[in-house]
């Protein structure tokens, strides 16, 4: 049995249609703590299941789903982000909305 880790799982779905459905997926595995943003504690068969879910939804050119792995649950470990869409980026740049 694998041990449960705790994830950040964010997304820029640009489609409404697959925004809501992205949502209503990532609302089924964890807690919303920003409007694309959910706090999930998952082990490694929930976690593929989830990516295999959302991976079905998303267009892998236009939208994004990042996997931010925050370590095992209750302990502080350094943690390590993973990309599904287009490529993971950090901004060098002030986005203004």
């Amino acid at each position: 049995m694998s041990r449960r880790r705790r994830y950040l799982i964010c997304y820029d779905i640009a489609d409404p249609k697959r925004l809501r459905r992205t949502a209503r997926i990532c609302e089924a595995y964890g807690s919303r703590i920003q409007y694309s943003v959910f706090e999930a504690t998952l082990d490694d068969l929930l976690l593929a299941q989830l990516q295999t879910e959302l991976d079905s939804v998303i267009h892998h050119y236009d939208d994004q789903v990042i996997y931010v792995d925050l370590g095992l649950d209750n302990e502080s470990t350094p943690f390590s982000i993973e990309a599904r869409g287009y490529p993971y980026m950090k901004r060098s740049r002030i986005t203004i909305i």
